[in-house]
């Protein structure tokens, strides 16, 4: 389940101008908005849903191709996409039913039949492919086609949340005679059902898509072609939108950038509902500590030590907000659990009894690790205040290490790293997606952290669509959480763009789903 944000090396910013240039000098013009040009730091990993499970590649897969079920700008509710409609046909929410829309085709023009549908879950879950998501498979017992127009799920527990699950990039539906079995499509060999083509992408500089005319679904593009242009780092991010050389700049603009771009001409900086979190992750089996006592110690003294004001306010320029739960606010049945057991603010004092209580000798080591470009240029600066305050409170001796994604993201989760930084984006705008894939046994964390209340609860809320239930599991969840730490979380952040003027449409796109909707945006011509 980790989710995977690889940065490749990008070639040098003069060629990606000419590249740039080159591909939006033939845009048809007319009513329809033109070429849209989004430059980003983020750069996907595969275009194929099998393999992809990170933002950058979600980008491009929920605009060339189609899921079963999507999310409405604005909403948080699962709706039809590829299907006309879906319901559980059983009392127990374990049989779940999809019908196909009629007349659906293949960018290649093949029809998108139900048996697509069960061929792109099966793969998924048969190439297991360690950047995808199949993992989030786990509870599909059986998928079969009834006729060409109906697929049923037959899952192994009750599962409410099923049918949001449906709506993530990594489940959308990919042509059976096409896409190999067992192994992942090209990047480069997109075809799908979606609002765009793909006309070109070249890893480390830029992907291309072009408007379908046989789309058939709802919200057609308001634009001929999308390029999507990548950047190796910020700072030429920002001179490019500054300079007209890109359309929105987003992802990951650094807080100097974004206040040096509120106030430069042509360009307005358009922020959004953002559920996006970061957070520090302790394996319980490598972290220090004698003992499951000591251990609890020590992470509920961390939690009582971080100033996560002072992270906000001092690293991010107030760009980010505190987080004082899991489950960021914005989202249904969140609290601020972390808040409620250990106060806004610092207690040294708290922390310093909790150690002695526990018979920890202070200073306790602590190794923790963190990745210098995957999360922003502020990575290195968040956790040079983070190590700061451990280390001033006295209780703890902090040395800091780093290494890139690529090497980063295999080693936090396999037992390589007693404590870590991470950071989060909605698979779907639900609790149960701040909370499930931290905190059940088999969690991707791979942190050795097992509550049997815990795992109870997680199992009613996610086997329930009533209200009451599934808030009363979520406020203990979110305490249980904070009791035992075993994550730790710092802060959450709006989602924040440089648009230049003219374009319109960036605004509807921001919303807690995390769908980048190119299709709504457009360009005064």
């Amino acid at each position: 389940m980790t989710k995977v944000r690889l940065l490749l090396v990008l070639a040098a910013t003069a060629t990606a101008a000419l590249i740039v240039a080159g591909c939006g000098s033939s845009d048809s013009g007319g009513d329809s908005g033109g070429t849209i040009i989004r430059g980003t730091t983020d750069q996907p990993i595969s275009y194929d849903p099998a393999g992809a499970y990170d933002l950058p590649s979600y980008d491009g897969i929920y605009s060339m191709y189609q899921n079963l079920l999507t999310i409405e700008p604005g909403g948080n509710k699962a709706v039809p996409d590829a299907a006309e409609s879906c319901e559980f046909t059983d009392k127990d929410n374990k049989v779940f039913e999809c019908t196909m829309k009629d007349g659906l085709k293949f960018s290649d023009g093949s029809d998108l039949t139900a048996e697509d549908v069960v061929f792109s879950f099966e793969r998924n879950v048969d190439i297991a492919d360690p950047n995808g998501a199949s993992s989030l498979l786990a509870n599909m017992k059986s998928i079969e086609a009834d006729g060409d127009n109906k697929v049923v799920f037959d899952l192994k527990e009750p599962d409410a949340t099923w049918p949001l699950l449906l709506t993530t990039g990594s489940f959308a539906i990919v042509p059976s005679d096409v896409y190999p079995a067992n192994k992942l499509q090209p990047s480069d060999q997109v075809v799908g059902s979606g609002r765009y083509t793909l006309a070109e992408y070249q890893p480390g500089q830029q992907t291309v898509m072009e408007k379908n005319d046989g789309y058939q679904g709802d919200s057609p593009a308001k634009n001929d072609r999308v390029i999507i242009q990548y950047f190796d780092k910020a700072s030429p991010l920002k001179l490019a939108v500054e300079n007209g050389d890109v359309d929105i700049a987003y992802r990951s603009l650094s807080p100097t950038d974004i206040d040096d771009l509120d106030q430069a001409d042509g360009v307005n900086v358009i922020s959004g509902n953002g559920t996006e979190i970061r957070y520090l992750v302790f394996n319980t089996k490598l972290q220090p500590g004698d003992d499951d006592a000591q251990k609890l110690a020590i992470r509920q003294a961390v939690s009582q030590t971080i100033d996560r004001q002072s992270i906000a306010d001092n690293v991010y320029n107030g760009t980010v907000q505190p987080l004082y739960s899991m489950i960021p606010q914005g989202v249904e049945y969140a609290n601020e659990a972390f808040a409620d057991k250990y106060g806004e603010s610092p207690d040294t004092d708290a922390a310093k009894q909790a150690l002695e209580d526990a018979g920890v000798d202070t200073p306790v080591p602590l190794e923790i690790w963190w990745t210098p470009s995957h999360y922003g240029t502020a990575s290195g600066d968040e956790y040079a205040e983070i190590k700061r305050q451990l280390d001033e409170s006295g209780l703890f001796d902090v040395t800091l290490k780093s290494t890139e994604w690529n090497q980063y993201s295999t080693a936090a989760f396999t037992d390589k790293y007693p404590q870590y930084q991470l950071g989060w984006f909605p698979d779907y705008p639900d609790a149960d997606d701040y909370t499930s894939p931290f905190y059940l046994p088999d969690s991707f964390l791979n942190i050795h952290y097992d509550n049997a209340e815990m795992n109870k609860l997680i199992g009613q809320e996610r086997s329930s669509d009533d209200p009451q239930t599934r808030q009363e599991a979520f406020d203990r969840i979110q305490e249980i959480g904070a009791e035992d730490a075993p994550t730790i979380p710092i802060w959450q952040a709006d989602q924040v763009a440089a648009v230049r003027d003219g374009v319109n449409g960036v605004e509807e796109t921001f919303d807690p789903s995390f769908i980048f909707r190119f299709w709504l945006i457009s360009k005064d011509q």
